[in-house]
């Protein structure tokens, strides 16, 4: 799957790492390996959108705010990342290592049927048992 993800081999996040090295070892199933921060969640959670990874967006939500299944009929094409325009972190609050909550706002970019597309979020985090969870978002 981490061929598929990324030409290049660069992250599909667009933080500058490679995959192996950025998101890869989160959205792998048999790893152990959490994201430290909020941003790192929000960052492999864009990645699992790219690669149409249900499992692991659904078991980063929070268990209050979990929708039962995910539809990915609104978005480009699983392992199309030519589709997914790009990912860009406005702004961070709180998030880190040492935090227990977290806002990243973003905007994800992507294509569908050659119509862009463009969803900027405020999304909020909470961190429990030292796993970061997705809560809510504010769409702007």
């Amino acid at each position: 799957m981490a061929k598929k993800a990324a030409k290049n081999n660069s992250c599909p996040c667009q933080s500058g790492l490679v995959f192996s090295q950025c998101c890869a070892p989160f959205l792998n199933s048999n790893s152990a390996i959490l994201p430290e921060t909020a941003e790192q969640l929000m960052r492999s959670r864009y990645c699992a959108y790219v690669l149409h990874n249900s499992h692991y967006l659904l078991n980063t939500w929070h268990p209050e705010h979990r929708p039962e299944n995910l539809i990915f009929e609104n978005m480009p094409p699983e392992n199309s990342p030519g589709q997914w325009l790009g990912l860009k972190i406005k702004s961070t609050h709180m998030g880190l290592k040492e935090d227990d909550r977290g806002e990243v706002h973003f905007i994800a970019r992507y294509k569908i049927n050659g119509k862009a597309f463009r969803l900027e979020e405020k999304s909020r985090f909470v961190k429990i048992n030292d796993q970061w969870f997705y809560t809510t978002g504010q769409i702007s």
